[in-house]
């Protein structure tokens, strides 16, 4: 019989790591994506040591034949109900759009953005069958059309979770915005203490991930009145 799983990109560290902890926490059966087997390792014994257990799969999550092959080695035994797209990195500082290079725009653009459509591409359409599931994606305030989103600097990470949330909102109504069982959602986390947000920043990871746990276990009723929006701290904000 398949487990009830959760599947987490970027699940080795920060926000990710967080974020499976606490799901497998409430019985899922937690898969971790990361970038290579020692990361695997290192988060699963961490876990473990908070009493926590976590499977896990080395992956480059920006090859899309990766991304299958991980799928078809789940198939049958983990069906995948939650999905959430946590793995990002950011751009290089100096990284403005007359600035940046090609290869600084593709490295970003296809960890953020390319790599969770291959995610949802592959294993949504199995949600989308048993008419079960949820997505939750991980994007952040610099990606928002109003706010923070219209400084300017950061290109290639700003227009990349822009564009994540654009793929959230497109696919949500794709599904029929909840009614067809599978919710669309994304998350900005705010400013936390990972890799990524360094170790002054406000948050911890685990408030970043606050959300997102929310998102993945609400009741399917609740969760029908609200999808296909972007939260911040399990409230509504402009995209």
């Amino acid at each position: 019989m398949s487990l009830r799983g959760a599947l987490v990109t970027g699940g080795t560290r920060g926000i990710g790591f967080a974020t499976a902890l606490e799901l497998a926490r409430r019985d899922f059966h937690v898969v971790i994506v990361g970038s290579s087997e020692e990361s695997i390792q290192s988060a699963k014994s961490k876990a473990l040591s908070s009493g926590v257990t976590l499977d896990g799969y080395a992956c480059d999550i920006t090859d899309p034949a990766a991304v299958t092959t991980l799928r078809d080695q789940l198939a049958g035994v983990i069906e995948i109900e939650v999905l959430v797209n946590s793995a990002g990195v950011m751009s290089e500082r100096t990284a403005k759009t007359l600035r940046a290079t090609a290869v600084e725009w593709r490295r970003v653009l296809a960890i953020n953005l390319d790599a969770p459509f291959y995610f949802m591409n592959t294993f949504v359409p199995a949600m989308v069958e048993r008419r079960e599931g949820r997505v939750i994606n991980v994007t952040a305030c610099l990606g928002r059309f109003s706010g923070p989103g219209n400084t300017g600097g950061l290109a290639p990470y700003r227009i990349s979770k822009s564009g994540l949330n654009a793929l959230t909102k497109n696919l949500a109504h794709e599904l029929g915005m909840g009614s067809r069982g599978v919710f669309v959602d994304a998350v900005c986390p705010g400013h936390c203490r990972t890799d990524m947000g360094g170790p002054d920043a406000p948050r911890s990871a685990e408030e970043g991930a606050d959300t997102i746990v929310w998102l993945a276990t609400r009741p399917k009723d609740e969760a029908a009145k609200q999808t296909g929006l972007l939260w911040e701290d399990r409230q509504v904000v402009p995209w």
